[in-house]
């Protein structure tokens, strides 16, 4: 790199640390196996530091993941200081169960909710439960009744895949919101003027509340193409190109997933995003490391670089 190249990219750094995001949060699954649940345990001690606003755990497909979710929560709330945010979705049971569970959370000292209609276990079509909540602006209202929650919904930028249109998503994401939502997260997503695009949209349709975008960390191309086509989600060619030849080197993967989620936030952080929802995958150092270059950091190591 020329000497002016140098200093060119020095002070795109510099710039971005002057810019830190206001808060971060972070996303995490409830572990399946006792060597997961070390893993993600793990994971948390070394994100701990970093005082996300709020992390997440996620409700499997069918809410197959509910016990594992509630004691992930429970746990985090009793033997951490991080603040839990629970998911919670309308598949598979009646709003008397629905109801039941998200007054334990409150009761146990949950006060953020991520409310989702959720999907179906294997692939198959969504059908609402019979005595169920039917979709997630119902399920928002619900939750309004049973305490006085912070309640995030889920927003997509490249339209819901199950939406006939951009405006009838963009009306749903409206109805969330005039049910008591307080905050939108994202799907993922990679070019910028996507969430921007939306973000404008999102406003024109009266939608204020914080729009969060949802970052997702690139570490396998062919996951990320799964994650992708459930989702909607656009996959840039350019993505393909940097991860080509490198799926027998994980190293170099992790360096140019940082590259590219670090540049995607920078970009974001230039027209005024002063907060990321990071989907961790439950791997601690490549978000720790996205976090560090975007100036979000430790009191220990921002004691550091001040000294």
């Amino acid at each position: 790199m020329s000497t002016l190249g140098q200093r060119v990219y020095y002070q795109r750094l510099k710039d971005l640390f002057a810019q830190a995001p206001s808060c971060v949060s972070f996303e995490f699954f409830p572990p399946k196996t006792h060597e997961a649940e070390e893993k993600l345990w793990a994971t948390l001690q070394w994100l701990a530091p970093l005082k996300p606003a709020f992390v997440s755990v996620t409700y499997g497909a069918g809410g197959t993941t509910r016990e594992r979710t509630h004691a992930t929560v429970a746990r985090i709330l009793k033997d951490t200081p991080l603040t839990p945010a629970a998911h919670l979705t309308c598949v598979g049971a009646s709003r008397a169960e629905i109801d039941a569970i998200a007054t334990e959370y409150w009761e146990l000292g949950v006060r953020h909710i991520v409310a989702l209609r959720g999907d179906c276990a294997e692939g198959k079509p969504y059908t609402p439960h019979p005595d169920g909540y039917a979709y997630a602006c119902d399920l928002v209202e619900g939750l309004r009744r049973i305490g006085d929650f912070e309640i995030s919904v889920a927003a997509y930028p490249e339209v819901h895949p199950e939406a006939f249109s951009r405006q009838q998503d963009l009306d749903n994401l409206k109805r969330k919101i005039d049910c008591g939502a307080t905050r939108a997260i994202t799907q993922f997503f990679f070019d910028a003027e996507i969430y921007l695009r939306f973000r404008d949209m999102a406003a024109r349709r009266g939608i204020t509340v914080p729009m969060v975008p949802g970052i997702l960390p690139v570490t396998n191309y062919a996951q990320l193409t799964r994650f992708a086509k459930m989702s909607g989600a656009s996959v840039p060619s350019w993505i393909a190109h940097l991860f080509d030849g490198l799926d027998d080197n994980p190293e170099l993967r992790n360096l140019v997933s940082a590259s590219i989620a670090a540049e995607q936030c920078r970009l974001l952080r230039g027209e005024g995003v002063e907060e990321f929802h990071f989907y961790t995958l439950n791997r601690a150092r490549l978000t720790m490391a996205i976090c560090h270059i975007l100036g979000v950091r430790s009191e220990a190591a921002r004691g550091a670089v001040e000294g």
